[in-house]
């Protein structure tokens, strides 16, 4: 039986050394291996892809964050980890495990971390919570779309959405907060930017109100299937993106994403 590995994310440099001193041989009397790294809170450098790299390339079976409330509560750093989550639960299934470690009452956690194990490190069930996350089945329950965001600081930021079965007639796709525009679009094969692309019918500037939010958005009517993927680059670190298969009436059923 192959050993588990537990990938820890140290939010706050200063604050972890010590605590991942004390948890990498916790975890090992446990028989995880313990890799992991400094959060590096820089998402207009696209930081957060460094680690998720490395956390795929050492197969990685569990996601332990080392939180706190304050750090959490900081909007760039839910941003990032929130666009990690996306793209780890794109790569490696939609119910990978996510655990956050804390010492004290953590608050609002971001969305996409809702469904995370809440573990309290002063409880004597802390090593047992963590080993039964590395050793469980994940059970298949993917939504009916792909989400993820592709790009390094050189491309730029670029989300990447499509459907995951049967065909969409076009996409509208909107951000919303955190001073973020969307400056090109395009569409073609998933998994690689494409180095050209012929839109149909594509409109910009779009207005959407979802409840008190407003979200400014783009479309194009190329039809989309499940090898198909459509391209938003976006500037700044959006607080919500809402996005859907293109619809010309007035009230449509969106899906809207909150990041930060």
């Amino acid at each position: 039986m192959s050993t588990k590995t537990v990938w820890i994310t140290a939010l706050n440099k200063d604050r972890d050394a010590t605590r991942i001193g004390e948890l990498s041989p916790l975890l090992q009397r446990y028989g995880l291996a313990a890799q992991g790294h400094f959060w590096l809170d820089e998402p207009d450098k696209l930081a957060w892809r460094t680690a998720l790299d490395a956390l795929n390339a050492a197969r990685a079976d569990v996601w332990l964050i080392l939180a706190h409330p304050d750090e959490l509560a900081r909007p760039s750093l839910r941003y990032g980890l929130s666009l990690f989550a996306a793209n780890l639960r794109e790569a490696r299934g939609a119910d990978f495990p996510i655990v956050l470690s804390a010492r004290e009452a953590l608050g609002e956690v971001p969305a996409l971390l809702a469904d995370a194990v809440v573990a309290d490190e002063g409880s004597p069930a802390w090593p047992a919570k963590i080993v039964a996350q590395a050793n469980r089945t994940p059970r298949p329950m993917p939504p009916d779309y792909r989400f993820e965001v592709v790009g390094e600081e050189r491309l730029g930021q670029w989300f990447a959405i499509g459907p995951r079965q049967g065909c969409w007639d076009g996409v509208i796709f909107g951000v919303h907060g955190g001073e973020a525009t969307i400056d090109f679009q395009a569409v073609g094969p998933r998994g690689a930017l494409p180095e050209k692309a012929v839109l149909e019918y594509a409109q910009q500037g779009l207005t959407l109100e979802v409840g008190e939010r407003t979200f400014v958005a783009w479309a194009v009517r190329n039809r989309l299937g499940a090898d198909d993927a459509y391209y938003a680059r976006v500037k700044g670190s959006p607080r919500a993106v809402l996005f859907m298969p293109y619809a010309d009436a007035a009230e449509a059923a969106a899906t809207v994403i909150t990041l930060a």
